[in-house]
């Protein structure tokens, strides 16, 4: 292998020689595959071929050499057999290695190509990617400065701030990153009109309507549709009143909207452009009206957000469009124009539904704000239900989905709930319910909660009403009991954080998809699974979930639970567990019970409390021994302050804000890392618990490294990341988080409202996070901000001057319209030479009169009151599984703890045990603290060195027409 003309991050130019035909051939589509090349030149003669990209050319050599040829199998076989145990670069004497820009594209290739492959510093998460080519080769791709750095590549156009080792966000798809589906450039403009489009190309007309129930979220979505079409250059249409409007039509149902029209939206509740249920639709001759009145509208592409129904309708309109339009030429009620024009209609569907009750997808829009609203009715609720000590029978809506009853039940620790997916006979439900109330009642609880399902059955599918139960807790039990019905309350309101973020994303999907189909293209259905945003077939989607249904109907309620994802059966044994707690026979016997510990580390973030509750609960089912650690090391240190969880003690935990236990930012090393060894191994500990952010990673680290030195800490460790800065490395998300977002987008929604009311003005929102801007971004998404300001990127003073005459163009175009007011949010720590008042004198000062700034600053409201479900209820699946890894390694840490002195503390296995719980593309992982902490953090700025969210302020930006400077 021969290389030349060396660049900083890889080969301008490099020949490569194969020795048989067969290789030579599988080398051409190697590299044309895994490095996107494409075939140049093939020279027969000289029996080379030449591929390049523009940056780099690879030229391929015949030499036909059967003993070298021998020989280079023989290295492949060698090198594959070596895979997991040894690293290929050690053995080779040279490897070519180029610079990538997505390398997760790259390692999908070789799975494509199956292709052996050694991923650096983890597979789930690469940085460098190497492979074995058909030449016997070492051949890799880096995301880092260069083959051995393990800092990511910065893009030219970054800004790099003090704090900051990298801006380049991860290749690993989040459901906030769709930069891979729509760039944002540099040049595209902050208002519309202004796009530079091709006039040669006709202008795609596309249509979005919501059908069906309305849910939170809706006008979110139509928001993104509306300004995505717009910035894609086609004509942006709303149908009024859903297929109503499309049956009526007219200028009057079908219209086309500006980019100024959307402006404000995602602030409001239900959806502005209206929804109806339409029996005329139901019948070919609504449906021919419908295809009419959207040919004379020019629409050629069609979004509907609904349930189920509504999708149905859309996919049966799409496959009947072709007789409908050649039905309307016969009748000449269409030109022939207009029927070559509108040959195909493209159809696709986003999920608005409170039920979340459709398959292929973890989450509809709208279904987290219904949550929401249930769990605050239910806490309110229970204030009352403590004064009189009585019980509330509370009704919530899910028609054939028992998810917000499931979700309201582990979020606000109700008594017994009823689902359709899992019911019990008529006898066995009453004396179920009974004993585990009364078995609460017993403990000392005075209030009883049980939520009922709009739709929950008996096993022989016999409706079960609030009403029934509100008489079995009467009449056998004595109980003062109310039943509160909350009925359309659940979609009252705004949405919440994450629908509105999700709402959004899906809307800049769904309209890429409808550019990108042709006629043979299934419908999409845009759904968000593993944690990002995907297509799935419209069609097949909502046929399983009106499998669920069915299966019920049929009595086959194992089905019925199958059909639904693995998340839904998880929170279910969860909540049963939790449920159970000290009041049944253990589960374990006896020599497999543990003590295991819990500890609040770092500043307080909402669902702390959730998880220790859940931690407890779950133990006390389990048959082990918990244990709190109160206020943090420092509390242990001086004061011993360990204590026994008891089940009464801790009622109410699961709702409320704050830390019960108590939490400081000192760490073990900080507190005196001796003393605390010494109470470990007085109490006997078998396992803990860490719950916080940063200060409660770098605690685990200290300790995982103390083990050498100190016995007790040879114990599995596990750390539930909590913090609102969405900072821990080895994680998507953290506990708080939501909740600091929700805390932080109400807070904005008021102050833009305040600046509506009020010509010309902007607010610049002081926002927490330490020095990571997530929290600045997502909430940027969620309000709509004209810009936000991020430790990742500081304030360059060139985009800040475009900024201020962005908002001086917004102004001017505004002409005194309402929902005008602007919001600029800015990260505490994005600049240390402005703080929020510095900057809004500065805009001020600079907009020479054409607007003016005020600073606003939330401060700690943004760490919330009451923790939100996401959080309640991911605190209680987090809490539960580290329950069960420190089960599941005792054998593992018994065997390195009875070496004793010849403990090894660099063996892999043994520092497998102090992990960190995380969550990467939806699934809960865990990450050795060792390699997060030398390989994945930057501790001196105490980030992640590779920053998972940043692509998401590419898509906020998009939507609000902000420019960026390079």
């Amino acid at each position: 292998m021969t290389v030349t003309t060396p660049l900083v991050n890889g080969t301008s130019y490099c020949l490569i020689k194969a020795y048989s035909q067969d290789s030579y051939k599988q080398a051409i589509e190697f590299y044309s595959k895994f490095l996107a090349l494409d075939d140049c030149s093939t020279d027969n003669t000289t029996q080379t071929t030449t591929l390049s990209n523009g940056s780099i050319s690879l030229k391929i050599k015949l030499e036909e050499d059967k003993t070298l040829q021998s020989k280079t199998e023989s290295q492949i076989q060698f090198l594959k057999s070596i895979k997991d145990t040894k690293d290929w670069r050690s053995h080779v004497a040279e490897s070519l290695v180029f610079n990538t820009s997505n390398i997760m594209l790259n390692k999908d290739t070789l799975t494509t190509l199956n292709a052996p492959t050694q991923s650096f510093p983890s597979d789930l998460f690469p940085m460098q990617l190497y492979t074995i080519d058909p030449l016997g080769n070492i051949i890799g791709v880096t995301s880092t400065k260069n083959a051995v750095s393990t800092m990511p590549t910065e893009p030219p156009s970054t800004k790099k701030a003090k704090f900051s080792t990298s801006t380049l966000p991860s290749k690993v798809h989040s459901f906030t990153d769709l930069s891979y589906r729509m760039q944002t450039t540099n040049n595209y403009p902050s208002l519309p009109g202004k796009q530079i489009i091709d006039p040669t190309k006709p202008k795609k007309a596309i249509a979005v309507m919501t059908s069906g129930g309305d849910a939170q979220g809706m006008n979110s979505n139509v928001r993104a549709i509306v300004r995505s079409a717009i910035f894609k250059g086609c004509r942006a249409f709303v149908v009024m009143e859903g297929y109503e409007g499309l049956v009526r039509g007219g200028p009057e149902y079908i219209k086309e909207c500006s980019w100024e029209d959307v402006r404000g939206w995602s602030t409001e509740g239900g959806t502005n452009i209206g929804t109806a249920r339409c029996l005329e639709f139901r019948q070919r001759d609504g449906r021919l009206l419908g295809a009419q009145h959207l040919i004379e509208a020019g629409v050629d592409a069609l979004i509907v957000c609904g349930g189920d129904g509504s999708l149905t309708g859309a996919d049966l309109f799409r496959s009947e469009w072709p007789s409908l339009i050649k039905e309307l030429l016969e009748n000449g009620r269409i030109s022939k124009d207009q029927f070559q024009k509108y040959q195909h209609l493209n159809i696709c569907g986003t999920v608005g539904s409170i039920d979340n009750d459709m398959s292929t997808t973890d989450a509809t829009i709208g279904a987290y704000s219904a949550l929401d609203r249930i769990c605050k009715a239910i806490d309110y609720v229970e204030a009352t239900a403590n004064s009189h000590s009585r019980a509330f029978v509370v009704e919530v809506m899910g028609r054939n989905c028992g998810w917000l009853a499931l979700l309201a039940g582990i979020a606000t620790s109700a008594d017994y709930i009823f689902i359709p997916e899992k019911p019990a006979t008529s006898s066995e439900w009453q004396d179920q319910m009974c004993d585990i109330v009364a078995k609460h009642r017993s403990k000392g609880k005075r209030t009883t909660i049980v939520i009922v399902a709009e739709g929950a059955i008996s096993a022989d599918l016999t409706p079960i009403s609030p009403a029934d139960v509100h008489k079995v807790l009467v009449d056998r039990l004595g109980l003062d009991t109310r039943i509160t019905t909350l009925g359309h309350v659940q979609r009252g309101g705004t949405a919440v954080a994450y629908d509105r973020m999700l709402a959004t994303l899906q809307g800049v999907e769904a309209v890429n998809a409808v550019l990108e189909s042709t006629a043979d293209t299934p419908s999409p259905l845009i759904a968000i699974n593993e944690n990002k945003i995907v297509r799935k077939p419209l069609v097949e989607s909502v046929r399983l979930t009106k499998s669920v249904a069915e299966a019920i109907q049929a009595k086959d309620f194992k089905k019925a639970m199958d059909l639904r994802d693995t998340e839904f059966v998880e929170h279910l044994k969860n909540f049963m567990a939790i449920n159970s707690a000290d009041h049944n026979e253990p589960k374990l016997p006896n020599d497999k019970r543990l003590k295991i510990a819990i500890v609040n580390v770092g500043a307080p973030a909402g669902g702390i409390n959730s998880a220790v509750y859940s931690m407890a609960t779950y133990c006390m089912s389990q048959g082990h021994k918990p244990y709190a650690i109160n206020n943090g090391w420092s509390g242990l240190a001086r004061h011993e302050s360990v204590r026994s969880l008891e089940w009464k003690d801790m009622i109410g935990w699961q709702s409320r804000g704050g830390s019960e236990i108590g939490t400081n930012r000192v760490t073990p090393e900080q507190a005196d890392i001796g003393m605390i060894a010494y109470y470990f191994q007085k109490y006997q500990f078998d396992g803990l618990v860490i719950v916080g952010g940063f200060e409660a990673f770098e605690s685990l680290h200290q300790l995982e490294r103390a083990r050498e030195s100190y016995p007790a800490f040879r114990i599995p460790m596990v750390l539930i990341p909590a913090t609102l800065s969405n900072n821990v490395p080895g994680t998507e998300y953290s506990l708080g988080s939501d909740t600091a977002l929700n805390a932080l987008m109400e807070y904005c929604d008021v102050v833009k409202q305040s600046a509506s009311s009020t010509r010309g003005r902007a607010f610049v929102v002081d926002v927490q996070g330490g020095n990571s801007g997530y929290l600045a971004t997502c909430a940027a998404l969620a309000v709509g901000a004209q810009a936000s300001y991020v430790p990742e990127e500081g304030i360059p003073l060139e985009q800040l001057q475009q900024d201020i005459e962005t908002l001086a163009e917004s102004f001017e175009s505004a002409k005194g319209r309402g929902r005008f007011g602007k919001l600029i949010l800015k990260s505490t720590n994005a600049s240390k030479a402005l703080s929020a008042t510095d900057l809004a004198k500065v805009m001020t000062s600079e907009a020479n009169g054409r607007f003016d700034a005020k600073p606003a600053y939330p401060g700690h409201v943004q760490q919330g009151g009451l923790p939100s479900p996401i959080d309640r209820t991911r605190a209680t699946r987090f809490a539960i599984r580290a329950v069960d890894f420190i089960e599941e390694q005792q054998e593992t840490i018994a065997a390195a703890r009875a070496a004793d002195d010849d403990f090894k503390l660099d063996d892999k296995v043994v520092s497998a045990t102090a992990t960190v719980l995380g969550v990467r593309r939806s699934h809960i992982v865990f990450n050795p603290i060792r390699q997060l902490y030398d390989f994945e953090t930057d501790v001196e700025a105490r980030m992640p060195k590779v920053i998972h969210w940043q692509a998401t302020r590419e898509i906020a930006d998009h939507l609000v027409g902000r420019k960026r400077v390079d």
